[in-house]
């Protein structure tokens, strides 16, 4: 093995010693004709491999600035991302992947984030949350007030498959759930659905630690929501969960403003 790797470093790298020897002859030619040529072109490499150096690490700060928007079907999330990015209203369909653009939040510092927009369907939702969630920043969780006293049990377990999630990252994410549809007369408001869903969060985290756990024993994702022995409250999650509401479709039609103004304040607070 040594005489091998001997004959590799003799070579000058497999690939490198290869071209080495052009490389020298461009050198001593470039030398030749003018001695300052070489620096001028050593020069310019070293400033593009920087550039390159830094939209590297900007793209990955990008990727670090993620807001999943998730909930169930019909909840509205692709209509608010669609205000958000745009501030028109836009029919919209049942999304089957997802959708990313860049949002520019209204503060002095001209931050930005990328929404992601998650598809909602019971059979591809949790497909997308482990795709993304390592990159989020953030997680807006839409909620339907108008349809959530119906909903409210499936609401809860995909809110506690994303809790868990969330909990598990070492980055510990913000974290929303938005009520949206108040412009609807049944819509529940923001405090009744917060009492409501730690209700039934606190049933499904029973039933959920009596099952047997499927969980890898590497794995550092909690098993529990909140404090053993004591009723579940959003309080008592090591994350902090917000709650507002909001209209992505306004009080006045399809034409008229939608009501996201807290939601907007909210993502130029986390950014």
């Amino acid at each position: 093995m040594a005489t091998v790797n001997s004959r590799r470093v003799g070579d000058g790298g497999g690939a490198g010693g290869t071209f080495q020897p052009y490389l020298d002859s461009l050198r001593q030619e470039l030398q030749q004709r003018d001695p300052t040529l070489l620096s001028v072109v050593l020069a310019v490499a070293v400033v593009l491999l920087t550039l390159v150096f830094w939209k590297f690490i900007w793209s990955r700060k990008r990727s670090q600035r993620a807001v999943l928007l998730v909930g169930l079907c019909d909840s509205g999330k692709t209509l608010l991302f669609v205000r958000l990015l745009t501030g028109h209203y836009r029919d919209t369909q049942t999304s089957i992947t997802d959708s990313s653009a860049v949002y520019r939040v209204n503060n002095n510092r001209g931050n930005s984030l990328t929404l992601i927009d998650l598809p909602g369907h019971e059979s591809l939702r949790l497909q997308f949350l482990e795709r993304f969630k390592c990159s989020a920043r953030a997680f807006v969780f839409v909620v339907d007030s108008a349809s959530f006293q119906r909903e409210v049990k499936d609401v809860a377990e995909f809110l506690y498959q994303v809790l868990i999630d969330s909990m598990g990252l070492k980055n510990t994410p913000s974290f929303l759930i938005a009520c949206n549809k108040q412009d609807i007369a049944m819509a529940k408001s923001a405090k009744l659905i917060q009492q409501q869903l730690e209700k039934e969060l606190n049933t499904l985290r029973v039933t959920r630690s009596a099952a047997p756990s499927t969980l890898d024993s590497s794995s550092t994702v909690p098993a529990h929501l909140g404090k053993k022995g004591k009723e579940f409250e959003f309080s008592q999650l090591p994350l902090k969960v917000e709650f507002l509401e909001c209209s992505a479709k306004g009080g006045r039609g399809d034409a008229g403003s939608a009501d996201i103004q807290n939601l907007e304040k909210w993502l130029a607070k986390i950014a």
